[in-house]
């Protein structure tokens, strides 16, 4: 879903039409579409060369990268 979430944003950009946030992408890559969101940015080269987004996209994998290890150590 993320992926055609991000081909969706981009052809929405070339177009010049009204565009999905940048909070709805980041949130649905958060809530597990990270190989989706990637292959997206990657296969539509969408939001690649813009730096406050690939900020809030580490960040993004960093607390993924955190959540998940305090739930196998809690375990």
């Amino acid at each position: 879903m993320t992926f055609i979430l991000f081909g969706i944003d981009k052809r929405k950009a070339v177009r010049h039409q009204r565009r999905i946030s940048e909070a709805s992408l980041l949130a649905c890559t958060f809530l597990g579409g990270t190989i989706g969101a990637i292959a997206g940015m990657l296969i539509f080269r969408h939001k690649v060369s813009k730096k406050s987004f690939l900020v809030k996209f580490g960040l993004v994998l960093l607390v993924q990268a955190v959540v998940i290890y305090l739930l196998t150590v809690i375990r």
